[in-house]
């Protein structure tokens, strides 16, 4: 068994230990010591990294009581090292995990859900509850937790014996075998775990909950704390100012600014769609009357309108209209439509000379072809004329 020095001390950042064992694990090695400050992967909480003498370590994980440090290089059984951990990413997951403590106990005591899911990842903290929170809701727990790290309580860790147990309220996601292992935070929570935290709820700094989603019939809210969330307040605070500074207005008003925009946008799109249909009307009133077969190749059409020039093309008595949008290098979709011809043969003759797709009904198809753009025109006009 590891002696776990994380638990003796959680604001441990160097020991010295003893190789006991070191085995290769494909290009990487296993590295045991009789001792450690690493927290090994656990409770949704990844494992700690940094450093054993010169030699980096990756990762911390946790089998039958020995606790894993996954190097880049091997070291010697017996050898005598100093361990160094990454004291900054450490800090910054208890912050987050502790964080977690307080917003989850929150919610079961307000609302009564369980946290059923947890992760503590490298960009921010995910919880799932089993239960619906609302936005007003999530900012009322957000409000309360941060609170609590205002009252800068003292956040406890208590190993209590099978009778104190049985006697205790506590929340746990998971059924533990042996000594049970909880966090307590007067007035907020009471849960089991198996990793480090702050000793006081004043570290943990600012909690934000950043996202809400329904997740399997419950939510999942996403949180930031402490420098984590400070980070993302820097980011957001510039993009703000900077769009400020754009558009010539004060911080606040960027929302109004971003709203105007928005209509602004949906305005001239309509316009330039009312445009781009006169202009598709130009075009087909220069088709000449009673063609047999039309074949126009447009560069710049999207959306529906190539079928809508086929239809504008039709009403002056066409007998069969193909509109080929697109270019060489990139291909062409194609709109083939007729109220005389079956259109599904048109198609399927485009398809296989042009290694195309597509197909429809009788009176227009759909696809796309690839090839020269004047051999297309070429072989529909001769094929259809």
């Amino acid at each position: 068994m590891t002696e776990k020095l994380f638990y003796q001390d959680g604001y441990m950042k160097t020991f010295t230990a003893t190789v006991l064992s070191c085995e290769q694990s494909g290009e990487d090695y296993k590295v045991v010591l009789d001792r450690t400050a690493f927290f090994p992967e656990g409770g949704g909480q990844s494992g700690d990294i940094g450093m054993l003498n010169e030699i980096q370590v990756f990762d911390t994980k946790e089998k039958e009581g020995l606790i894993y440090h996954y190097t880049k290089a091997p070291l010697s059984e017996g050898t005598k090292v100093d361990g160094v951990l990454d004291w900054e990413e450490r800090f910054v997951r208890m912050q987050q995990h502790s964080g977690e403590h307080i917003v989850s106990g929150l919610v079961n005591k307000l609302y009564g859900y369980d946290n059923v899911g947890f992760h503590l990842g490298k960009e921010d903290v995910t919880m799932d509850f089993n239960g619906v929170i609302t936005k007003e809701q999530m900012k009322e727990i957000e409000y309360l937790a941060n609170e609590a790290v205002f009252k800068n309580i003292d956040i406890q860790t208590i190993c209590p014996s099978e009778e104190e147990l049985k006697k205790m309220a506590y929340r746990s996601k998971i059924e533990i075998d042996g000594q049970v292992r909880i966090i307590k935070i007067e007035g907020y929570d009471c849960c089991a775990c198996c990793a480090p935290h702050m000793r006081k709820t004043g570290e943990i700094g600012l909690i934000k909950l950043t996202n809400l989603q329904n997740y399997k019939g419950g939510v999942r809210i996403s949180m930031l704390s402490g420098f984590r969330a400070l980070a993302d307040y820097s980011e957001k605070e510039t993009s703000v100012k900077n769009i400020a500074v754009s558009f010539s207005a004060k911080e606040h008003e960027v929302c109004d600014v971003v709203e105007h925009l928005k209509e602004e946008k949906l305005s001239l799109k309509q316009e330039i769609a009312k445009l781009q249909m006169q202009l598709l009307s130009y075009k087909a009133k220069d088709i000449p009357e009673g063609e047999k077969a039309v074949c126009l190749m447009e560069r710049n059409l999207s959306g529906n309108e190539p079928r809508e020039l086929v239809n504008l093309v039709l009403e002056r008595s066409a007998g069969i209209c193909a509109v080929f949008a697109g270019d060489d290098e990139n291909g062409y979709r194609y709109v083939i439509g007729s109220k005389t011809v079956d259109t599904r043969e048109a198609a399927k003759l485009m398809n296989e000379k042009f290694h195309g797709r597509g197909g429809g009904k009788p009176e227009m198809v759909q696809g796309s072809v690839t090839g020269n753009g004047e051999e297309i025109y070429n072989y529909f006009i001769c094929n259809f004329s």
